[in-house]
Protein backbone atom coordinates (compact mmCIF):
# COMPACT_ATOMS: atom_id res chain seq x y z
CA UNK A 1 0.00 0.00 0.00
CA UNK A 2 2.91 2.51 1.15
CA UNK A 3 4.60 1.72 -2.41
CA UNK A 4 1.33 2.83 -4.35
CA UNK A 5 1.17 6.00 -2.49
CA UNK A 6 4.17 6.33 -2.81
CA UNK A 7 4.02 6.72 -6.53
CA UNK A 8 0.48 8.72 -6.21
CA UNK A 9 2.62 11.15 -4.37
CA UNK A 10 5.21 12.09 -7.03
CA UNK A 11 2.30 13.56 -9.22
CA UNK A 12 0.61 15.71 -6.96
CA UNK A 13 -0.63 18.58 -9.40
CA UNK A 14 -4.12 18.18 -8.56
CA UNK A 15 -6.35 19.19 -5.86
CA UNK A 16 -7.45 15.97 -6.19
CA UNK A 17 -4.18 14.55 -5.17
CA UNK A 18 -3.90 16.39 -2.26
CA UNK A 19 -6.25 13.92 -0.90
CA UNK A 20 -3.64 11.20 -1.53
CA UNK A 21 -0.80 13.65 -0.38
CA UNK A 22 -2.39 14.01 3.15
CA UNK A 23 -3.02 9.85 3.06
CA UNK A 24 0.87 8.83 1.82
CA UNK A 25 2.10 11.96 4.78
CA UNK A 26 0.31 10.37 7.45
CA UNK A 27 1.94 6.90 7.13
CA UNK A 28 5.39 7.90 6.11
CA UNK A 29 8.24 10.06 7.56
CA UNK A 30 9.27 10.92 4.33
CA UNK A 31 11.17 14.22 3.63
CA UNK A 32 9.14 15.43 1.31
CA UNK A 33 6.45 15.72 3.29
CA UNK A 34 8.17 18.04 5.46
CA UNK A 35 9.22 19.89 2.65
CA UNK A 36 7.57 22.40 2.28
CA UNK A 37 9.52 25.66 0.08
CA UNK A 38 8.11 29.50 1.06
CA UNK A 39 9.78 31.35 -1.45
CA UNK A 40 8.15 34.40 -0.95
CA UNK A 41 8.49 34.59 2.51
CA UNK A 42 12.04 33.55 2.00
CA UNK A 43 12.44 36.79 0.12
CA UNK A 44 10.22 38.84 2.34
CA UNK A 45 12.62 37.52 5.38
CA UNK A 46 15.71 38.56 3.39
CA UNK A 47 14.80 42.24 2.95
CA UNK A 48 12.97 42.77 6.00
CA UNK A 49 15.21 41.83 8.45
CA UNK A 50 18.89 41.14 6.77
CA UNK A 51 20.19 45.02 6.87
CA UNK A 52 22.93 46.06 4.64
CA UNK A 53 23.23 43.00 2.47
CA UNK A 54 21.70 43.89 -0.86
CA UNK A 55 24.23 41.29 -2.79
CA UNK A 56 23.16 38.47 0.06
CA UNK A 57 19.56 39.38 -0.33
CA UNK A 58 19.80 39.06 -4.16
CA UNK A 59 21.79 36.07 -4.40
CA UNK A 60 20.26 33.73 -1.76
CA UNK A 61 16.70 34.73 -3.22
CA UNK A 62 16.88 34.13 -6.72
CA UNK A 63 19.81 31.24 -6.47
CA UNK A 64 17.41 29.52 -4.15
CA UNK A 65 14.37 30.28 -6.24
CA UNK A 66 16.26 28.84 -9.89
CA UNK A 67 17.58 26.35 -7.59
CA UNK A 68 14.29 24.99 -6.54
CA UNK A 69 12.39 25.50 -9.60
CA UNK A 70 14.57 23.16 -11.64
CA UNK A 71 13.12 19.43 -11.55
CA UNK A 72 16.47 17.76 -11.91
CA UNK A 73 18.97 20.18 -10.95
CA UNK A 74 22.82 19.42 -12.52
CA UNK A 75 24.38 19.60 -9.45
CA UNK A 76 23.80 20.51 -5.89
CA UNK A 77 23.20 24.17 -4.74
CA UNK A 78 26.87 25.02 -2.75
CA UNK A 79 26.67 28.99 -1.46
CA UNK A 80 29.60 30.07 0.49
CA UNK A 81 29.30 33.31 2.87
CA UNK A 82 32.14 35.24 3.93
CA UNK A 83 32.00 38.72 5.49
CA UNK A 84 33.06 39.94 8.90
CA UNK A 85 31.64 38.91 12.41
CA UNK A 86 27.76 39.87 12.73
CA UNK A 87 26.88 40.84 9.10
CA UNK A 88 24.09 38.20 8.99
CA UNK A 89 25.76 35.09 7.56
CA UNK A 90 24.54 32.91 10.49
CA UNK A 91 21.13 34.67 10.08
CA UNK A 92 20.50 33.58 6.25
CA UNK A 93 21.16 30.34 6.82
CA UNK A 94 18.95 30.04 9.74
CA UNK A 95 16.38 31.70 7.89
CA UNK A 96 16.82 29.33 4.52
CA UNK A 97 16.46 25.94 6.61
CA UNK A 98 13.21 28.02 8.54
CA UNK A 99 11.40 28.28 5.13
CA UNK A 100 12.39 25.33 3.68
CA UNK A 101 11.45 22.99 6.33
CA UNK A 102 10.00 25.28 8.99
CA UNK A 103 12.91 25.39 11.26
CA UNK A 104 16.91 25.11 10.59
CA UNK A 105 17.49 24.30 14.35
CA UNK A 106 14.50 21.19 14.54
CA UNK A 107 14.06 19.40 11.26
CA UNK A 108 15.80 16.48 10.60
CA UNK A 109 16.80 16.98 7.63
CA UNK A 110 18.75 20.41 7.96
CA UNK A 111 22.35 19.27 9.39
CA UNK A 112 24.65 21.98 10.98
CA UNK A 113 28.25 21.39 11.37
CA UNK A 114 30.77 23.90 13.70
CA UNK A 115 34.55 22.90 13.60
CA UNK A 116 35.05 23.84 17.42
CA UNK A 117 32.15 20.76 18.26
CA UNK A 118 32.01 17.96 15.80
CA UNK A 119 35.84 18.55 14.59
CA UNK A 120 38.07 19.26 17.30
CA UNK A 121 41.27 17.23 17.38
CA UNK A 122 43.72 17.99 14.56
CA UNK A 123 44.88 14.45 14.99
CA UNK A 124 41.27 12.70 14.07
CA UNK A 125 41.25 14.13 10.25
CA UNK A 126 41.34 10.69 9.24
CA UNK A 127 38.91 9.48 11.01
CA UNK A 128 36.70 12.71 10.41
CA UNK A 129 36.63 12.36 6.76
CA UNK A 130 35.21 9.39 6.85
CA UNK A 131 32.62 9.95 9.66
CA UNK A 132 31.55 13.53 7.70
CA UNK A 133 31.38 11.37 4.34
CA UNK A 134 29.35 8.71 5.74
CA UNK A 135 27.05 10.64 7.47
CA UNK A 136 26.57 12.73 4.01
CA UNK A 137 25.46 10.14 1.89
CA UNK A 138 23.64 8.53 4.88
CA UNK A 139 21.48 11.49 5.05
CA UNK A 140 20.85 11.84 1.05
CA UNK A 141 19.85 8.41 1.10
CA UNK A 142 17.02 9.35 3.13
CA UNK A 143 16.21 12.66 1.79
CA UNK A 144 17.32 14.34 -1.19
CA UNK A 145 16.46 17.14 -0.10
CA UNK A 146 18.88 17.62 2.81
CA UNK A 147 20.32 20.93 3.92
CA UNK A 148 23.87 20.85 4.92
CA UNK A 149 25.93 23.91 6.92
CA UNK A 150 28.87 24.37 7.50
CA UNK A 151 29.72 27.37 10.39
CA UNK A 152 33.30 28.61 11.32
CA UNK A 153 34.90 27.35 7.74
CA UNK A 154 37.93 29.57 8.87
CA UNK A 155 38.35 26.70 11.79
CA UNK A 156 38.24 23.79 9.61
CA UNK A 157 39.95 21.55 9.61
CA UNK A 158 42.30 21.81 5.94
CA UNK A 159 41.54 19.04 3.98
CA UNK A 160 38.89 18.07 5.50
CA UNK A 161 35.80 19.35 3.65
CA UNK A 162 37.46 18.28 0.43
CA UNK A 163 35.65 15.09 1.34
CA UNK A 164 32.10 16.50 -0.04
CA UNK A 165 33.49 16.68 -3.45
CA UNK A 166 32.02 14.13 -5.27
CA UNK A 167 28.35 15.35 -3.90
CA UNK A 168 29.00 18.46 -5.02
CA UNK A 169 29.56 17.81 -9.03
CA UNK A 170 27.79 16.00 -11.60
CA UNK A 171 28.90 13.06 -11.87
CA UNK A 172 28.52 11.01 -7.78
CA UNK A 173 26.14 8.82 -7.71
CA UNK A 174 24.10 7.97 -4.01
CA UNK A 175 22.10 5.07 -4.28
CA UNK A 176 18.36 5.68 -4.09
CA UNK A 177 18.29 9.05 -4.11
CA UNK A 178 18.83 12.33 -6.18
CA UNK A 179 21.50 14.17 -4.96
CA UNK A 180 21.92 16.83 -6.72
CA UNK A 181 18.40 18.25 -4.82
CA UNK A 182 20.87 18.73 -1.92
CA UNK A 183 22.17 22.50 -0.58
CA UNK A 184 25.06 23.69 1.14
CA UNK A 185 26.01 26.60 3.04
CA UNK A 186 29.87 27.27 3.94
CA UNK A 187 29.84 30.03 6.26
CA UNK A 188 33.70 31.96 7.32
CA UNK A 189 34.68 35.33 8.28
CA UNK A 190 37.59 34.32 5.64
CA UNK A 191 37.58 36.99 2.85
CA UNK A 192 36.61 39.61 5.06
CA UNK A 193 39.81 41.94 4.23
CA UNK A 194 38.88 41.75 0.75
CA UNK A 195 34.89 42.81 1.36
CA UNK A 196 35.75 44.96 3.87
CA UNK A 197 38.40 47.20 1.51
CA UNK A 198 35.71 47.38 -1.42
CA UNK A 199 33.19 48.61 0.91
CA UNK A 200 35.57 51.17 2.65
CA UNK A 201 36.83 52.32 -1.22
CA UNK A 202 33.22 52.73 -2.10
CA UNK A 203 32.63 54.74 0.76
CA UNK A 204 35.50 57.15 0.73
CA UNK A 205 34.88 57.41 -3.21
CA UNK A 206 30.68 58.89 -2.00
CA UNK A 207 29.18 55.53 -4.01
CA UNK A 208 25.96 54.45 -2.80
CA UNK A 209 26.25 51.02 -1.18
CA UNK A 210 24.01 49.12 -3.76
CA UNK A 211 26.51 50.37 -6.57
CA UNK A 212 28.97 47.30 -5.23
CA UNK A 213 28.64 44.55 -7.54
CA UNK A 214 28.95 40.83 -7.13
CA UNK A 215 31.25 40.89 -9.85
CA UNK A 216 33.68 43.17 -8.38
CA UNK A 217 34.26 40.70 -5.50
CA UNK A 218 33.40 36.93 -6.45
CA UNK A 219 37.02 36.50 -8.32
CA UNK A 220 38.99 38.09 -5.64
CA UNK A 221 37.00 36.36 -1.93
CA UNK A 222 37.14 33.02 -4.25
CA UNK A 223 41.50 33.88 -4.40
CA UNK A 224 41.32 35.18 -0.63
CA UNK A 225 40.12 32.01 0.18
CA UNK A 226 41.94 29.27 -1.08
CA UNK A 227 45.23 31.16 -0.73
CA UNK A 228 44.34 31.61 3.31
CA UNK A 229 46.21 29.02 5.25
CA UNK A 230 43.54 29.36 8.03
CA UNK A 231 41.01 28.65 5.91
CA UNK A 232 39.08 25.25 5.19
CA UNK A 233 38.78 25.97 2.13
CA UNK A 234 43.04 26.22 1.60
CA UNK A 235 43.81 24.89 -1.64
CA UNK A 236 40.72 22.82 -1.72
CA UNK A 237 39.70 21.21 -4.75
CA UNK A 238 36.19 22.39 -4.73
CA UNK A 239 37.28 25.29 -5.44
CA UNK A 240 39.55 24.09 -7.84
CA UNK A 241 36.96 22.50 -9.48
CA UNK A 242 34.44 25.16 -9.33
CA UNK A 243 31.92 23.59 -7.32
CA UNK A 244 30.62 26.55 -5.51
CA UNK A 245 27.81 27.91 -7.41
CA UNK A 246 28.43 31.80 -5.56
CA UNK A 247 30.80 33.00 -2.93
CA UNK A 248 28.66 35.45 -1.52
CA UNK A 249 29.98 38.69 0.13
CA UNK A 250 28.51 40.13 3.42
CA UNK A 251 29.19 43.87 3.90
CA UNK A 252 30.22 45.39 6.76
CA UNK A 253 27.69 47.37 8.94
CA UNK A 254 27.42 51.44 9.18
CA UNK A 255 26.09 52.86 11.92
CA UNK A 256 22.67 53.61 10.19
CA UNK A 257 22.18 49.47 10.08
CA UNK A 258 23.37 48.84 13.93
CA UNK A 259 20.54 51.68 14.54
CA UNK A 260 17.97 49.18 12.65
CA UNK A 261 19.61 46.30 14.53
CA UNK A 262 18.95 47.83 18.04
CA UNK A 263 15.15 49.03 17.28
CA UNK A 264 14.18 45.55 16.01
CA UNK A 265 15.86 44.05 18.93
CA UNK A 266 14.04 46.53 21.38
CA UNK A 267 10.60 45.51 19.07
CA UNK A 268 11.45 42.00 20.18
CA UNK A 269 11.28 42.78 23.76
CA UNK A 270 8.62 45.05 23.27
CA UNK A 271 10.21 48.42 23.74
CA UNK A 272 9.80 49.88 20.03
CA UNK A 273 9.87 53.70 21.60
CA UNK A 274 12.88 53.43 23.23
CA UNK A 275 14.73 56.08 21.08
CA UNK A 276 17.72 56.73 23.91
CA UNK A 277 18.63 53.61 24.38
CA UNK A 278 18.77 53.16 20.24
CA UNK A 279 21.56 56.32 20.60
CA UNK A 280 23.30 55.34 23.21
CA UNK A 281 23.83 51.68 21.59
CA UNK A 282 25.26 53.15 18.66
CA UNK A 283 27.47 55.19 20.30
CA UNK A 284 28.75 52.39 22.67
CA UNK A 285 29.95 50.71 19.23
CA UNK A 286 33.15 50.19 18.11
CA UNK A 287 33.26 51.55 14.75
CA UNK A 288 36.22 51.81 11.81
CA UNK A 289 39.20 52.80 10.34
CA UNK A 290 39.56 55.76 13.27
CA UNK A 291 39.03 58.38 10.93
CA UNK A 292 35.84 58.18 9.68
CA UNK A 293 33.89 55.55 11.76
CA UNK A 294 32.06 54.05 8.59
CA UNK A 295 31.14 50.76 9.85
CA UNK A 296 30.90 48.60 12.96
CA UNK A 297 33.75 46.10 14.19
CA UNK A 298 31.43 43.89 15.41
CA UNK A 299 28.34 44.24 13.30
CA UNK A 300 25.10 43.36 14.94
CA UNK A 301 26.65 40.68 17.04
CA UNK A 302 27.24 42.47 20.58
CA UNK A 303 23.61 44.49 20.28
CA UNK A 304 22.10 42.17 22.86
CA UNK A 305 24.83 42.21 25.44
CA UNK A 306 24.82 46.03 25.00
CA UNK A 307 20.48 46.19 25.02
CA UNK A 308 20.81 44.01 28.89
CA UNK A 309 23.52 46.68 29.87
CA UNK A 310 21.34 50.16 29.28
CA UNK A 311 17.82 49.63 28.76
Amino acid sequence: MLAVLSVLFLFVYSPVSCVFRKLYCTISDSCDCDFKPNLRDLEWDLYKNVYGQHLAQDIVSEEVARFLQTESPHQPLVLSFHGSTGTGKTLVSSMLGNHLYGSAMSSPYVHHFIPTLHFSSPHQISQYREELKSWVEGNLTECARSVFIFDEMEKMPIGLIDVLEPFLGPVHVVYGTNYRKAIYVFISTTGEEVINAAALENRQAGWEREEIKLSNLQDAIAAAVYNNKTSGLFQSRIIQQKLITHFVPFLPLSRHHIERCVRSQLCQRGSCGRADVVQVVADDMTYTPVQGRYFSTTGCKTIPAKIDFFL
